[in-house]
């Protein structure tokens, strides 16, 4: 009963934070992007609460419990990547976007290559995405369990994702995501110190055997390579962060948002991977329960700690994943309306809002796997744009037939490998970058000499 307290609780502080956020939207700007006028802290946390969801507190601390320390590095190896290509891209995407009037990805990539790379790039990023997005709504039920069934709680995650992305667009979402960022990691410290209580005062670490070092039974190099480079790219592969550059309402803002972002990262991803050590440390003691499903770690974690704690940090949980699938719906949203239907109009985005995250809902109740392995598929098929993003920035060379074949011949390749298995021994996601950029080069020279010879 409390749990359904605490969630209502949750949906009417959301709610009138995101209806206290709510401006008037006359333009696809005002509804996509908050107008370009977002501080540099709330930037940072809706950038933090869009890219941590229900994958760090869920996935990772049962990866970590399974797996031991290759989990913080895998980690750490993603956001020492996401602020490298920050601080060198972010800047010029802001910049682009600002003097050009650019509102989605989409956008961003049309101004070089077109728009059909446009559209084919929104397919694309939707049949990555929305199979990632239903893993929030996966983990948000997996932590209802014990208050409402698996499909109660996929149906109000979707109400939810669905209201606040409706009722004013990214400035509703940047305020929800803001505040309930903060609470995420308030919560994450007070799981640390719960478990922390909870270990006998003589505790042997040893018993963690090769959890404490890297490479062990898990962490091969090939596995950390097939994990950690998709996540590597994530600041310009993914869409919805990459949209989030565009709202700093300067560049002071915007230098803002990366630096907070990253204090907030380091600090996040530490706490996390340390409960789930934490975890596996109660488990080799005899206090907690060995769990084989590495998703089920955190709610059997919450089922043994004081109701009101446990109630909490799930709805931080909760929080975490709502905070993430609004982002990406929004941004789905703006991609299919403007990029692929060109339709300016935000009542197309708010439409496609609603069939998104149906979409979503429906995808969710299959009970798709793992959470940490579906997130980085996910990553992996989007390493095909990466080609066309530097492309922007380093290469005179592409044009649309270039672009666009890499697209399709990238995602072609990370789908086929991945249901086939046929890697011959070398990760999915360095055959799609290799295939990726082949294609794009060799057919973008093609294409050039082509064009001079007529």
């Amino acid at each position: 009963m409390l749990m359904l307290y605490a969630l209502l609780s949750y949906l009417i502080i959301g709610t009138v934070i995101a209806i206290l956020a709510k401006k008037k939207v006359f333009t696809d700007e005002d509804y996509y992007i908050a107008g370009r006028n977002v501080s540099g802290v709330v930037s940072a946390l809706t950038y933090a609460a869009t890219t941590y969801s229900a994958f760090m507190m869920v996935g990772l601390v049962g990866l970590t419990y399974l797996s031991g320390v290759g989990a913080l590095g895998f980690e750490l190896f993603y956001l020492v990547g996401t602020l490298l290509l920050l601080s060198y891209y972010a800047p010029k995407i802001w910049k682009m976007g600002k003097e050009k009037g650019l509102v989605t990805p989409g956008d961003l990539i049309a101004s070089k290559y077109g728009e059909t790379t446009a559209k084919i790039m929104a397919v694309v990023v939707a049949i990555a995405l929305i199979p990632y997005t239903s893993i929030q709504f996966v983990g948000i039920s997996f932590l209802l369990g014990n208050s409402m069934s698996f499909e109660a709680g996929v149906m109000i995650s979707a109400v939810i994702i669905a209201l606040w992305a409706l009722l004013g667009g990214l400035r509703s979402v940047a305020w929800t995501d803001a505040v309930f960022g903060l609470f995420m990691l308030s919560m994450a410290i007070l799981a640390v110190f719960y478990a922390s209580s909870m270990l006998p005062a003589k505790t042997d670490f040893s018993k963690l055997g090769e959890l404490l070092y890297v490479p062990n039974s898990f962490w091969t190099p090939i596995t950390f390579i097939s994990y950690t480079l998709p996540w590597f790219f994530f600041a310009l592969t993914n869409p919805q962060v990459v949209q989030r550059i565009f709202i700093p309402k300067d560049e002071k803002s915007l230098r803002r948002m990366v630096v907070l972002f990253g204090l907030f990262g380091l600090f996040y991803t530490i706490l996390v991977t340390l409960l789930g050590l934490q975890i596996r440390l109660l488990t080799e003691e005899g206090v907690f329960p060995r769990v084989s499903n590495r998703d089920l770690v955190t709610p059997t974690f919450i089922n043994m700690i004081p109701e009101w704690l446990g109630v909490a940090i799930a709805i931080s949980i909760f929080a975490a994943a709502i905070t993430t699938a609004n982002s990406i719906v929004l941004t789905l949203s703006s991609m299919f309306s403007k990029d692929l239907l060109r339709n300016r109009s935000v009542l197309a985005g708010r439409v496609f809002v609603l069939l998104i995250t149906s979409a979503i809902a429906i995808f969710a109740i299959q009970k798709p796997n793992y959470i940490v392995d579906l997130a980085v598929m996910s990553s992996t098929i989007l390493l095909c744009q990466l080609p066309l993003i530097f492309g922007l920035f380093h290469y005179k060379i592409g044009d649309k037939i270039s672009a666009s074949l890499t697209l399709i011949v990238g995602f072609s390749t990370a789908v086929a490998m991945y249901y086939t298995k046929a890697t011959l021994g070398v990760p999915v996601s360095v055959w799609v970058l290799l295939v990726s950029f082949a294609v794009f080069f060799v057919t973008a020279i093609l294409e050039k000499r082509f064009k001079a010879q007529n």
